[in-house]
């Protein structure tokens, strides 16, 4: 037996029916400006988040997003001014993005959160789509009046790539809420779904992103009626919930049918007013924790019940830390946005231009276990309220839904899957396996040369790395291996 679990590692063992995606292309956050002495980026693919100085020409206020390749390389990101690539300077025909006075009067970033999302083409690799928007009256704005839409083609220019002549194509011309643009990937696991809302109503506009190109506008009266606002709408990691939240007319959880792109099953949550406009919120890699960051506390719902509200906790209280980088006058790290990260953690803003993010580590768990660390990241530069717009890339189809009639034969990966890596290997304590994300947790286990099973822990689903210590086993051969019940894959470790 031992002979034959040996040698299963030794020829390996490959993962069935994988989901095949691209690890890395979610791995990078932009954030800050030149008088804040400069941008912050964080690096998210070594398995936890590597923060250092960027010296690029761009800018952020709250709009932000962008798109990585496989090994985690800015292929191109925005600040809903204009479109920068790999180089860092104006992609091809990036400029004059958003039309308007008030994205001209704000050339170092449009401050609308979720006014830019990022979504790769179905079926057509190196080509993406830009969804933005911007506000269309200033000074005395009020709403947006268009939703564009921008193509990029990778392939063009030397593979720095280019805005294709499909720019600023208007989507919908009506008064929209400002910003709030959200994804989510169709049933069938290719398409996808764009969500946003129209002021002074009840009516959720959507689009259908196809090979095809972008269906709709379809809409659907759901919900309260929203006047101005800003905050953050967002889906649930597995697509199932969409929850739209602003103080002014509080928090909205929905459920979702991913195939049918319909919200239904309203539930307005009770927020207590805290005061402040920029606040949102963010829900947990396991789909079923909520967060709002309310200012002066962060509040926690379990959207497993059946009465939201009834489950409200607070996880945590402004504790009266002030943040500030040399003779720069000190600022409160109150609570703002916030935003899902790869390493599987929830980061929240301080709502103040501050050099600092709170952190909560354990986010899939309810009550103080989550562990909420007050300005638990410093930055090396000021940051104000700038979270990258990822949708969740990784969602896959829903086996066996009804609405999933994509040929067998027909390959719905934009991204191909990344080889299993290990790094630093050979390693004398710490190393970080890299892995195909899996919609479910799993199980990782080390061996020694003996078949002898050393170290056992889990795997939280969604997640696409894990980092292990063997600081205290003997120098040797091991062999890890992970399994999601049946998909199992294994790496070969060396310990010095």
């Amino acid at each position: 037996m031992v002979k034959k679990i040996i040698q299963s590692f030794l020829f390996g063992l490959i993962f069935s029916q994988c989901i095949a995606q691209n690890q890395g292309i979610t791995n990078n956050w932009l954030m800050g400006y030149y008088g804040g002495y400069g941008v912050t980026k964080i690096d998210f693919f070594s398995g936890a988040p590597v923060v250092d100085s960027f010296p690029i020409p761009m800018e952020f206020n709250h709009t932000h997003s962008n798109i990585s390749d496989s090994m985690g390389n800015l292929l191109f990101y925005t600040n809903g001014y204009y479109i920068a690539d790999a180089s860092n300077d104006t992609m091809q025909n990036g400029s004059g993005i958003n039309p308007s006075t008030y994205t001209s009067y704000f050339s170092d970033g449009l401050g609308i959160p979720q006014a830019n999302i990022i979504l790769p083409s179905p079926g057509i690799p190196n080509f993406y789509y830009l969804i933005h928007s911007t506000v269309d009256k200033y000074p005395g704005y009020t709403c947006s009046y268009d939703l564009y839409y921008s193509v990029i083609d990778m392939n063009l220019n030397g593979g720095l790539g280019a805005v294709t002549g499909v720019k600023n194509q208007i989507l919908l011309s009506d008064s929209m809420n400002p910003g709030k643009i959200s994804a989510c990937r169709h049933a069938n696991g290719r398409d996808w779904w764009i969500m946003c809302h129209r002021l002074n109503s009840d009516i959720f506009y959507s689009f259908l992103l196809s090979p095809n190109g972008i269906d709709g506008p379809y809409f659907q009266n759901m919900g309260i009626i929203r006047g101005y606002d800003g905050g953050q709408a967002v889906f649930s990691h597995d697509g199932s919930r969409y929850a739209y939240y602003h103080v002014f007319d509080g928090l909205e959880v929905f459920d979702f049918d991913r195939c049918a792109g319909l919200l239904s099953n309203p539930q307005l949550v009770n927020v207590p007013l805290n005061g402040g406009f920029n606040v949102g919120m963010a829900i947990s890699g396991n789909s079923k924790v909520l967060y709002v960051p309310n200012v002066y506390d962060v509040l926690q719902y379990d959207l497993t019940s059946s009465n939201i509200s009834s489950t409200a906790q607070i996880v945590a209280v402004y504790d009266s830390f002030t943040s500030y980088i040399g003779s720069a006058p000190p600022l409160q790290t109150l609570f703002g946005l916030a935003a899902l990260a790869p390493d599987g953690k929830i980061y929240i803003s301080t709502g103040n231009s501050t050099v600092h993010l709170h952190v909560i580590n354990q986010p899939d768990s309810v009550g103080l276990s989550c562990d909420l660390v007050q300005h638990g990241l410093q930055l090396p530069t000021y940051a104000f309220n700038t979270f990258p717009n990822h949708p969740n890339y990784f969602l896959g189809k829903i086996p066996g839904s009804p609405c999933d009639t994509i040929p067998l034969n027909t390959s719905i990966d934009e991204f191909p899957e990344r080889i299993l890596k290990v790094s630093p290997n050979p390693t004398s304590d710490e190393f970080t396996i890299w892995f195909s994300v899996q919609d479910k947790p799993g199980i990782v286990e080390i061996f020694d040369v003996n078949g002898t099973m050393v170290r056992k822990d889990y795997i939280v689903e969604w997640s696409q790395y894990k980092k292990l210590n063997i600081s205290n086993l003997p120098n040797g051969l091991y062999f890890s291996r992970m399994s999601w019940n049946k998909k199992i894959v294994q790496v070969k470790i060396i310990k010095h």
